[in-house]
């Protein structure tokens, strides 16, 4: 290519090598050379990070911002991987997990699309990480001040299931009309007897906004209320961000007579670690010949945390026995 800027006697136009900070390009050694850092434009982070200041100024609020492609169908965590690109620095460590579980299918795969275009280290010890990426659980361990946690969401307005028109959506939010949630909420308990709210359970943020809180369980809300970290959400399909900024509060739909309850049950336990305080998974485990029965097997849905409990466990066991 024949160098414009020398035949017009104007400055030369810096590369884009030139362009980027060395310390990302330090980082960018042991990744793929063909994608920025990030894969994102830069213009494109910029666009992010401005509508996560404003989710971030106004908590629990919908922002549009521009989705990009990605080399990942939607649904399978575009929004919130989009959120993560646009804030991971060299000097991160990064932790990602589905459903509480480091070695998952969806985990590893985005884990593998980061590790290429930022080359940044990994861990599976929430406690060592600077951002963690979730989708459908909270890490089981406290969060602190200084730990970003990126939640995946499949559908970012609460108010879907009574409005499905997005433009009266956004009225009733502007409004505060959250008066078709209270009655749907009602109905499910003169239904069923509880709220038939298994995930994606309703909150109210800063008694103003209502506030989906993506596929966790109900075990996992109260620990949105006065966190000490930052939360962001990320919408991919839909296009949406949102955020609970540090010690914002959070408070999930309920009636005076009918309070919020949880489906953690202290008489289960872990039947790897033991542990009875955190939300446990259920798969059924075949029984080995005709005449046995199969049984149900409940474990730590948050492998990391399931592992520090055993390894805690196994170390005290032989100073209680010296």
């Amino acid at each position: 290519m024949r160098d414009i800027s020398a035949r017009t006697g104007a400055s030369p136009v810096p590369t884009l090598d030139q362009l980027i900070e060395p310390s990302i390009q330090e980082s960018m050694e042991g990744c793929e050379t063909l994608y920025n850092f990030g894969f994102i434009d830069e213009d494109s982070k910029r666009e992010v990070r401005r509508k996560l200041l404003k989710a971030v100024a106004l908590p629990g609020h919908l922002v549009p911002f521009a989705i990009r492609d990605l080399p990942i169908a939607r649904g399978w965590g575009t929004g919130g991987l989009q959120v993560t690109m646009a804030l991971v620095e060299p000097s991160d460590t990064i932790k990602v997990i589905d459903q509480g579980d480091d070695e998952s299918v969806n985990a590893v795969n985005l884990r593998r699309l980061i590790d290429k275009t930022t080359g940044i280290q990994f861990t599976t010890n929430t406690s060592a990480a600077t951002v963690i990426q979730t989708r459908h659980r909270i890490p089981e361990e406290q969060l602190r001040a200084d730990q970003i946690l990126v939640l995946q969401v499949p559908m970012a307005d609460p108010l879907r299931w009574v409005e499905p028109a997005l433009e009266h959506a956004a009225e009733m939010h502007a409004e505060g009309d959250y008066g078709r949630m209270w009655v749907y909420m009602y109905e499910s308990i003169v239904r069923s007897g509880d709220m038939d709210i298994a995930a994606q359970y309703p909150v109210i943020v800063e008694d103003r906004y209502m506030m989906d809180t993506t596929p966790i369980p109900r075990y996992d809300v109260p620990r949105l209320h006065m966190a000490e970290t930052l939360y962001l959400f990320g919408a991919g399909r839909e296009k949406r961000v949102y955020a609970l900024p540090p010690y914002t509060k959070v408070v999930p739909l309920q009636f005076e007579d009918y309070p919020f309850t949880t489906e953690h049950n202290p008489q289960q336990c872990c039947e790897i670690c033991g542990s009875n305080d955190t939300y446990l998974t259920s798969a059924f485990i075949q029984a080995q010949s005709p005449e046995a029965e199969g049984h149900w097997r409940r474990t730590c849905s948050d492998t990391s945390h399931c592992q520090k409990q055993l390894i805690e466990k196994e170390m005290h066991i032989p100073m209680e026995v010296s």
